[in-house]
């Protein structure tokens, strides 16, 4: 079933988000995408350009916790567009391509245990401790052979749901060891958040723990866009993340 599919016409992503009824599963429709489409962000710098592009991790549909949770929100195309958006901030974080490769793998996964589209705490540390358990399965699903994944990497799935001020004391350990990962995951989650139906969800820069270049918000939008409108003209979630990819970062 398609995103179109999921709702009637009248009963929009963004209309139930207004009156505060939203389902448990959400997926993006055709009017609440062509919302999100015109309200992209302004550019305040010029186009991203780089000479490595990042490579392209679609998380199997069978990796999610539900079935439903594959196509939603959390689903499939936003773990592989935060996947690309952890590749395209590591250089401003000092994270060379190796660390920046396993962490974007893992990103890949971040929302795979989710059980629902709501705040669903402990979801990170769920989806942590399955990468842990599946790290060969992903790696080879990836083709990926020889590339491991890291402390950190897990770390910052583990951490990426949890708000710094609730640390707990192990958390706040954690955190101190592998803060550079984790402020990247979060930063590239929070840019993926141009999906939400309602701009008061969207990212607010200000909030990071660190700065993000001033071209990543309209590149983040950009590649939602492109990816969601490729997925509802019925392109599978592979082609509809190559194509987006191509289209903001056409070679």
């Amino acid at each position: 079933m398609t995103s179109s599919e999921q709702l009637p016409a009248d009963l929009t992503l963004r209309t139930l988000a207004l009156a505060g009824r939203l389902p448990d599963h959400q997926v993006l429709d055709p009017a609440t995408l062509s919302w999100i489409a015109c309200n992209r962000p302004p550019d305040s710098a010029p186009r991203h350009r780089t000479t490595e592009r990042p490579t392209l991790f679609v998380p199997n549909v069978a990796w999610f916790a539900h079935a439903r949770a594959a196509e939603s929100i959390h689903g499939v195309r936003h773990g592989a567009r935060v996947a690309v958006l952890v590749q395209l901030l590591a250089p401003a974080h000092g994270v060379g391509p190796e660390r920046a490769r396993a962490l974007a793998i893992a990103a890949a996964c971040h929302d795979c245990r989710r059980h629902n589209d709501r705040d669903d705490p402990g979801h990170g540390q769920r989806a942590a401790d399955w990468l842990t358990d599946q790290a060969d399965a992903v790696i080879e699903a990836f083709g990926m052979a020889g590339t491991g994944l890291t402390a950190e990497a897990v770390t910052a799935v583990a951490l990426h749901d949890v708000p710094h001020s609730a640390f707990t004391d192990e958390q706040t350990t954690a955190d101190r060891q592998h803060g550079q990962a984790v402020d990247l995951l979060k930063a590239a989650d929070a840019l993926d958040r141009y999906r939400l139906p309602l701009e008061r969800w969207w990212p607010d820069p200000a909030r990071l723990r660190r700065p993000v270049p001033a071209w990543a918000p309209p590149l983040a939008h950009d590649l939602l866009v492109h990816s969601e409108q490729a997925r509802l003209d019925g392109a599978t979630n592979h082609q509809a993340l190559r194509q987006a990819l191509d289209a903001v970062l056409p070679a």
